[in-house]
């Protein structure tokens, strides 16, 4: 894939809002270790234990090149540098589940609004490049796979409608400003670190515990599973090829299995036995998703390098470690 450490690409000031998340933890040891400078932005909120963010970024704080605000993205806003060449813009409320009811607010807040602020601030200080994160629940239940990034969105979840809507102020931003965003539709990541409410996360934890692990519906849902240095990489690409400007990509590991059968992948990898209860189907989720992603192959140079199997093994072992220490 594309080389970060191309001549014309080093030494750039980056911002990277989510930086003590999953993905965001691993994009900034990423750009640090290809020699940017990085400015992060996290506001550790508590949809899932903030020490676990902390856990991220631990070796980093250390960093000569990097800067943390502790702060919420919206107040933060006054504090950021000025100069800044890479915008990647990670930080969200997640979770397709808890999106509803009251909870919405928040999605509006955090997805929504600190989107179109942080494009106002973009659009005053014009930074070569603003990489959104945006997600494959903009698609919803489609009715022909591989989804295509033509193909209409129609989100089965608040959170999905909130990722649309902020891809939509992109886009926006984009023809009317030329604030040069580029848009990434994520689809299922997980690698070490991956958040304690994802399933794979849940999964492995309740193996290593030989606790009971809950599928939600029969286990046959597919997903098209994305290892996160894979999606790391992308972004890279994206921030530094000019065609990218303006345009939206799917980003997807071409690993479409069903639940179940990464089950067996995980028993296999433990060697030990998996008690699985399936539980109801969730409102909002997709029975299936999988990636077109010859745009991305074809324009960010994107080739997922890391299979299912692996991708398993290499997240187990890491979660393995932590469990020990």
């Amino acid at each position: 894939m594309h080389n970060v450490a191309d001549h014309q690409n080093k030494n750039k000031i980056c911002l990277v809002t989510g930086a003590a998340g999953f993905i965001g933890s691993h994009l900034v040891r990423c750009l640090l270790g290809a020699g940017h400078r990085v400015t992060g932005i996290d506001s550790f909120t508590d949809y899932y234990d903030p020490k676990i963010k902390w856990n991220n970024i631990a070796d980093l704080l250390q960093h000569p090149q990097f800067d943390l605000i502790e702060d919420d993205l919206i107040e933060a806003l006054e504090s950021l540098p000025q100069a800044v060449n890479w915008v990647f813009h990670q930080a969200a409320q997640a979770g397709v589940r808890a999106s509803w009811g009251k909870e919405f607010e928040i999605y509006t807040r955090q997805n929504i609004l600190a989107t179109q602020r942080l494009l106002e601030w973009a659009r005053m200080n014009k930074p070569e490049r603003f990489v959104y994160a945006s997600s494959s629940s903009v698609y919803g239940d489609v009715e022909k796979l591989p989804m295509h990034e033509d193909d209409a969105l129609k989100p089965l979840s608040p959170y999905g409608v909130s990722k649309l809507a902020a891809e939509n102020l992109c886009t926006l931003y984009y023809k009317n400003f030329a604030v040069p965003t580029v848009s990434l539709r994520y689809f299922t990541v997980y690698g070490p670190g991956q958040r304690p409410d994802m399933a794979f996360s849940r999964f492995i934890r309740a193996i290593l515990t030989e606790g009971e692990l809950v599928i939600y519906g029969s286990g046959d849902q597919t997903r098209d599973f994305t290892y996160v240095n894979d999606i790391v990489s992308a972004n890279l690409a994206a921030a530094s090829r000019p065609q990218a400007v303006g345009r939206v990509y799917n980003l997807g590991g071409g690993s479409r299995i069903s639940v179940n059968e990464v089950l067996s992948i995980l028993a296999d990898l433990t060697g030990r036995p998996v008690k699985v209860k399936y539980g109801d189907v969730q409102e909002g989720d997709p029975l299936h998703t999988f990636a077109d992603t010859t745009r991305a192959k074809d324009e960010l140079g994107f080739c997922p390098q890391i299979e299912i199997e692996e991708g398993l093994k290499l997240m187990c072992e890491s979660m393995q470690s932590r469990a020990e220490r």
